[in-house]
Protein backbone atom coordinates (compact mmCIF):
# COMPACT_ATOMS: atom_id res chain seq x y z
CA UNK A 1 0.00 0.00 0.00
CA UNK A 2 0.99 3.53 -0.50
CA UNK A 3 2.68 5.79 2.11
CA UNK A 4 0.27 8.54 1.32
CA UNK A 5 -3.87 8.63 1.59
CA UNK A 6 -5.43 9.19 -2.13
CA UNK A 7 -7.68 12.03 -2.53
CA UNK A 8 -9.04 13.36 -5.74
CA UNK A 9 -5.75 16.16 -6.08
CA UNK A 10 -3.14 12.95 -5.37
CA UNK A 11 -4.41 10.39 -6.80
CA UNK A 12 -2.53 10.06 -10.33
CA UNK A 13 0.28 8.16 -10.84
CA UNK A 14 3.57 9.71 -12.02
CA UNK A 15 6.73 7.34 -12.35
CA UNK A 16 9.67 9.92 -12.38
CA UNK A 17 11.72 8.09 -14.63
CA UNK A 18 9.46 8.02 -17.05
CA UNK A 19 7.08 11.07 -17.04
CA UNK A 20 10.07 13.47 -15.98
CA UNK A 21 13.07 11.87 -17.94
CA UNK A 22 12.41 9.55 -20.48
CA UNK A 23 9.60 10.91 -22.00
CA UNK A 24 10.51 14.56 -22.11
CA UNK A 25 14.36 13.37 -23.44
CA UNK A 26 12.73 11.46 -26.32
CA UNK A 27 10.41 14.72 -27.15
CA UNK A 28 13.37 16.65 -27.30
CA UNK A 29 15.14 14.06 -29.52
CA UNK A 30 12.26 14.73 -32.13
CA UNK A 31 12.93 17.94 -32.00
CA UNK A 32 16.39 18.38 -32.32
CA UNK A 33 16.60 16.01 -35.02
CA UNK A 34 13.49 17.52 -37.15
CA UNK A 35 15.64 20.67 -36.86
CA UNK A 36 18.84 19.19 -38.37
CA UNK A 37 17.06 17.45 -40.92
CA UNK A 38 15.47 21.25 -41.41
CA UNK A 39 18.81 23.00 -41.67
CA UNK A 40 20.24 20.52 -43.83
CA UNK A 41 17.18 18.26 -46.07
CA UNK A 42 19.16 15.22 -47.68
CA UNK A 43 17.36 12.25 -47.63
CA UNK A 44 20.16 10.96 -45.08
CA UNK A 45 18.63 12.96 -42.82
CA UNK A 46 15.59 11.85 -42.64
CA UNK A 47 16.52 8.58 -40.65
CA UNK A 48 17.22 10.13 -37.65
CA UNK A 49 13.98 12.01 -37.69
CA UNK A 50 11.90 8.41 -38.30
CA UNK A 51 14.08 7.22 -35.54
CA UNK A 52 13.38 9.90 -33.38
CA UNK A 53 9.78 9.51 -33.88
CA UNK A 54 9.23 5.55 -33.49
CA UNK A 55 11.64 5.67 -29.80
CA UNK A 56 9.11 8.45 -28.34
CA UNK A 57 5.96 6.70 -30.15
CA UNK A 58 6.88 3.17 -29.05
CA UNK A 59 8.43 3.89 -25.07
CA UNK A 60 4.95 6.16 -25.28
CA UNK A 61 3.19 2.77 -26.32
CA UNK A 62 4.54 0.81 -23.49
CA UNK A 63 3.13 2.97 -21.11
CA UNK A 64 -0.32 3.69 -22.12
CA UNK A 65 -0.57 -0.22 -23.59
CA UNK A 66 -0.56 -1.14 -20.00
CA UNK A 67 -3.15 0.87 -18.74
CA UNK A 68 -5.67 0.57 -21.55
CA UNK A 69 -5.44 -3.34 -20.46
CA UNK A 70 -5.68 -1.93 -16.57
CA UNK A 71 -9.10 -0.36 -17.62
CA UNK A 72 -10.43 -3.35 -18.65
CA UNK A 73 -9.88 -4.98 -15.62
CA UNK A 74 -11.35 -2.35 -13.47
CA UNK A 75 -14.85 -2.54 -15.71
CA UNK A 76 -15.09 -5.98 -14.88
CA UNK A 77 -14.24 -5.58 -11.19
CA UNK A 78 -16.90 -2.50 -10.93
CA UNK A 79 -19.63 -3.91 -12.73
CA UNK A 80 -19.25 -6.81 -10.57
CA UNK A 81 -19.19 -4.83 -7.39
CA UNK A 82 -22.01 -2.87 -9.05
CA UNK A 83 -24.57 -5.49 -9.68
CA UNK A 84 -23.78 -6.59 -5.88
CA UNK A 85 -24.13 -2.79 -4.43
CA UNK A 86 -26.88 -0.93 -6.43
CA UNK A 87 -30.53 -1.53 -6.05
CA UNK A 88 -32.69 -3.37 -8.08
CA UNK A 89 -33.87 -0.04 -10.43
CA UNK A 90 -30.20 0.68 -11.04
CA UNK A 91 -28.73 -2.47 -11.43
CA UNK A 92 -30.23 -3.02 -15.55
CA UNK A 93 -28.75 0.05 -16.53
CA UNK A 94 -24.86 -0.96 -15.26
CA UNK A 95 -24.53 -1.19 -19.36
CA UNK A 96 -25.49 2.24 -19.89
CA UNK A 97 -22.35 3.46 -17.68
CA UNK A 98 -19.36 4.27 -20.16
CA UNK A 99 -16.55 2.79 -19.88
CA UNK A 100 -14.35 6.43 -18.49
CA UNK A 101 -17.62 6.79 -15.87
CA UNK A 102 -16.68 3.29 -14.44
CA UNK A 103 -13.29 3.93 -14.40
CA UNK A 104 -13.84 7.02 -12.22
CA UNK A 105 -16.90 5.36 -9.45
CA UNK A 106 -13.89 2.70 -8.47
CA UNK A 107 -12.94 5.34 -6.33
CA UNK A 108 -16.25 5.78 -4.37
CA UNK A 109 -17.06 3.08 -1.37
CA UNK A 110 -19.81 0.80 -1.48
CA UNK A 111 -22.22 3.38 0.58
CA UNK A 112 -21.59 6.66 -2.23
CA UNK A 113 -21.59 4.10 -5.25
CA UNK A 114 -25.67 3.79 -5.57
CA UNK A 115 -26.05 7.55 -5.46
CA UNK A 116 -22.75 8.63 -7.39
CA UNK A 117 -24.23 5.76 -9.96
CA UNK A 118 -27.31 7.50 -9.90
CA UNK A 119 -26.46 11.00 -10.72
CA UNK A 120 -24.20 9.67 -14.03
CA UNK A 121 -26.90 7.62 -15.37
CA UNK A 122 -28.90 10.66 -15.14
CA UNK A 123 -26.27 13.15 -16.85
CA UNK A 124 -25.56 14.62 -13.25
CA UNK A 125 -21.89 13.55 -13.50
CA UNK A 126 -20.77 13.10 -16.99
CA UNK A 127 -17.25 13.24 -17.04
CA UNK A 128 -14.84 11.00 -14.97
CA UNK A 129 -13.57 14.38 -13.13
CA UNK A 130 -17.31 15.53 -12.06
CA UNK A 131 -17.85 11.64 -10.70
CA UNK A 132 -14.72 11.79 -8.72
CA UNK A 133 -14.90 15.34 -7.04
CA UNK A 134 -18.50 13.97 -5.95
CA UNK A 135 -16.60 11.55 -4.06
CA UNK A 136 -16.91 12.19 -0.28
CA UNK A 137 -14.86 9.74 1.10
CA UNK A 138 -12.31 9.02 -1.44
CA UNK A 139 -11.13 4.61 -1.67
CA UNK A 140 -7.91 4.71 -3.04
CA UNK A 141 -6.35 3.02 -5.84
CA UNK A 142 -2.74 1.73 -4.42
CA UNK A 143 -2.30 -1.28 -7.38
CA UNK A 144 -2.72 0.74 -10.18
CA UNK A 145 -0.23 0.59 -12.81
Amino acid sequence: MADQTQTFSTHRRFIPAFHFFALPILLINVFVVAVQFWKDPRPINVWPVLVAIALAIGIASSRFMPLRAQDRIIRLEERTRLERLLPADLRGRIGDLTERQLVAIRFAPDNEVPDITRRALSGELKSPGEIKRAIKDWRGDYFRV
